[in-house]
């Protein structure tokens, strides 16, 4: 049975108050992080009728930033992704957009392209391409299971740039397709976070010499395809070992959060905050058990050095969350598996009731079930 927190106001609720985020006016600071689904079951990686569904039931978030999309077909490297390279996707989406901006929601869209974090199951056995001919030690989920990544080529020059120039495209055509703005993901062990990282990014060129440059580059395209102040940048400078699978958790784990590389985040974050970006997202450190809450202070490492809108994101809650707005050190928090369960997440936030669980074993792929039957609040 849920129930009511005790001296729950809602009105006073730094997470209810309005806020903005560059040009992305919203009426609350609760955002729905990207979350993969894998619904997009047909050839073309095109959205159905059922993520038109599972966004409109969100449509309350202060923002929804909709699950990462593949910026061209070489980016891919997960089944069940929708793609924002082509025109029928484009339509597609627009059944999205159209119904979330219906219920007066406000949608952005992540920017995918997953580098040497895929397989050749992907590419019809060719594969994969990442910064430098180094085998990241991940785990690639394909349509045949999971499968153990390979040594990438090299990208070559030709290939960033044509990289560069999907990542402008795609933005332009989420522009077509309705969204408020867009999201690029350069967070996790994927394309953009492997050119940041010395230990897979070991080029002699200039995009080893200085390793935010592909980004940095990205950036520029995808923030020319709008007016103002409407694309964001998620990055992950404390991913470490104990985000990653079992599989993974080997002495020489590429992804540290040492010193070191929060040093060169310090760098990256101060030079993005040069960019007209709508807000910065950062992912928090992975929590060390059940219980345990963000440590503000990491996330107000970053505040200090980028001017403009942050979004915190990692094992929020409701206290946790209230709390990070009203110290002043970030503006919106995200918050990914708690949407999954609960569609109406803001009600129950305002109202202090208890957030529920969902079903794990739904979260990627199959059909409606655990994705759109989630029921709202209704009284105890």
């Amino acid at each position: 049975m849920l129930r009511h927190d005790e001296g729950s106001e809602p009105g006073g609720q730094p997470l209810l108050r309005p806020v903005a985020l560059g040009d992305l006016e919203l009426p609350n600071r609760v955002v729905m992080a990207p979350l993969t689904r894998s619904r997009a079951s047909g050839p073309g990686l095109e959205p159905t009728d059922l993520h038109a569904v599972y966004y409109g039931q969100r449509a309350t978030a202060g923002l929804i930033v909709a699950e990462a999309a593949w910026v061209g077909e070489r980016a891919i490297g997960f089944p069940g992704v929708p793609g924002i390279y082509g025109e029928a996707q484009v339509e597609a989406w627009r059944r999205v957009t159209g119904l979330v901006h219906a219920l007066g929601g406000r949608i952005v869209l992540q920017l995918w392209h997953t580098g040497a974090h895929a397989h050749p199951d992907h590419r019809g056995g060719v594969r994969p391409a990442g910064p430098s001919a180094v085998d990241p030690g991940e785990v690639c989920w394909t349509a045949a299971g999971p499968r153990a990544t390979v040594t990438p080529r090299e990208m070559t020059l030709a290939e960033i740039e044509e990289t560069v120039a999907a990542y402008g495209a795609a933005s332009e055509r989420a522009r077509r397709a309705g969204f408020d703005g867009v999201e690029v993901a350069a967070n996790g062990t994927f394309l953009l976070a492997q050119f940041l990282n010395p230990r897979l990014n070991r080029r002699a060129d200039a995009y080893g010499a200085d390793r935010g440059r592909l980004l940095l580059e990205v950036v520029d395209a995808v923030t020319a395809a709008w007016e103002g102040r409407r694309a964001g940048v998620r990055l992950s400078p404390w991913w470490s070992v104990r985000d990653t699978s079992a599989q993974a958790r080997r002495a020489d784990y590429p992804y540290t959060a040492g010193e070191a590389t929060l040093a060169a985040y310090d760098a990256l974050v101060a030079e993005l905050s040069t960019r007209p970006l709508a807000y910065l997202h950062l992912r928090g450190r992975a929590l060390p058990g059940p219980g345990a809450v963000p440590d503000l202070d990491e996330f107000a490492r970053y505040r200090k050095l980028f001017d403009g809108a942050l979004v915190a994101n990692h094992g929020f809650g409701r206290e946790s969350g209230n709390a990070v707005v009203e110290a002043g050190i970030a503006d919106a928090v995200s918050f990914g598996r708690p949407f999954i369960a609960n569609p109406d997440l803001v009600a129950r936030f305002a109202l202090g009731l208890a957030v529920a669980g969902g079903d794990e074993a739904t979260h990627y792929g199959g059909g409606a079930r655990g994705y759109v039957d989630y029921p709202v609040w209704a009284g105890s």
